[in-house]
C-alpha cells in the first residue's frame, strides 16, 4: 500500500491567514470569549494592526515588531516613524500604535484626578513616571506649584540624547516666574534605567536651587525617572 505523507514548508505557515485559524486562536474572537487579559502582547497588537501582508499574517507581523524592538516596554518608547522599519507597518498603522501607547500613558495619569497635589517624591513619580519612563531620549521638565503644592502646570525645558540634555538654570527660573510658581519641582529621565544621580545632575540642581532662593522660588525636589524606578535628590540629601 502506498502512503503519501503531506509535508509543509515554513512558507505554508507564514502565509496562513488568521481567518484559517481555529476561532479560539483568532485574537478578536479570543478577546470576546475569554477577555483581553487572556491575550498575549502580540495578539493585542494584532487587533490594533488589523491586517498583515502577503508574506506575514497580522499575528506574525506583530511578533516581528516585538522581536525587532525587544519587547513591549522597548516598543512603546519608539515614535511612529521608527515603527515603519517592519514590513507591513505602514504610516497609518504606525500612527495608530503610537496613539494607543500615548493613550495608555494618559490613562495611568488620569487616575490621579484633575487636581494634582505634589507633597512627596511618590506624588511626583506617579504623575511624571508614565510620561517619561518610556522615552528614548533624556528630557528635563519643571513643574510649577502654588502655595498649596498643587501643580499649576509643567514645561519641558530641554530634550537631548540618550545620555544627557543641556539645561540652562536661567530658563528654568524664567519659566517659573512666567508661570507664577510658588515653588518648583525638577524632573528628568534616565533612558538607561540607572537611578543614580550623576555629578552633573547634582551640580545642576544646586545651581537652580541657589538661584531659586534668591528669587523666592524654592526647589522642592529633583526627581529622576529611570524606567519604573525613581530617585529623589531631596530624599537623598544631595541638595539643600
Amino acid at each position: 500500500m502506498d502512503f503519501t505523507i503531506e509535508t509543509f514548508s515554513p512558507e505554508d505557515f507564514l502565509n496562513r491567514s488568521v481567518k484559517d485559524m481555529r476561532p479560539d486562536d483568532q485574537p478578536r474572537e479570543k478577546l470576546m470569549k475569554y477577555g483581553a487579559g487572556s491575550l498575549s502582547d502580540s495578539e493585542l497588537l494584532a487587533i490594533l494592526l488589523r491586517t498583515g501582508t502577503k508574506k506575514l499574517n497580522v499575528l506574525e507581523t506583530s511578533k516581528a515588531l516585538l522581536d525587532h524592538f525587544g519587547g513591549l516596554h522597548a516598543l512603546i518608547k519608539r515614535e511612529w516613524t521608527e515603527l515603519r522599519v517592519i514590513p507591513g507597518i505602514a504610516k497609518v498603522k504606525a500612527i495608530t500604535l503610537e496613539a494607543a501607547f500615548e493613550l495608555a500613558r494618559r490613562i495611568q495619569v488620569a487616575g490621579l484626578g484633575e487636581e494634582i497635589q505634589i507633597t512627596s517624591p511618590e506624588d511626583a513619580a506617579a504623575f511624571f513616571g508614565p510620561k517619561m519612563r518610556h522615552l528614548s531620549k533624556e528630557v528635563f521638565m519643571v513643574a510649577f506649584l502654588n502655595n498649596k503644592k498643587v501643580m499649576t502646570g509643567f514645561h519641558q525645558v530641554s530634550s537631548g540624547g540618550s545620555n544627557a540634555t543641556i539645561v540652562e538654570p536661567a530658563e528654568v527660573l524664567r519659566q517659573a516666574i512666567i508661570n507664577q510658581a510658588n515653588s518648583i519641582i525638577l524632573v528628568h529621565n534616565h533612558p538607561s534605567g540607572r537611578t543614580e544621580a550623576s555629578t552633573a545632575d547634582i551640580n545642576l540642581t544646586k545651581r537652580i536651587a541657589e538661584s531659586g532662593k534668591l528669587l523666592g522660588i524654592p526647589v522642592d525636589d529633583h526627581i529622576i525617572i529611570a524606567g519604573y524606578e525613581y530617585i529623589s535628590l531631596r530624599a537623598e540629601r544631595l541638595f539643600q
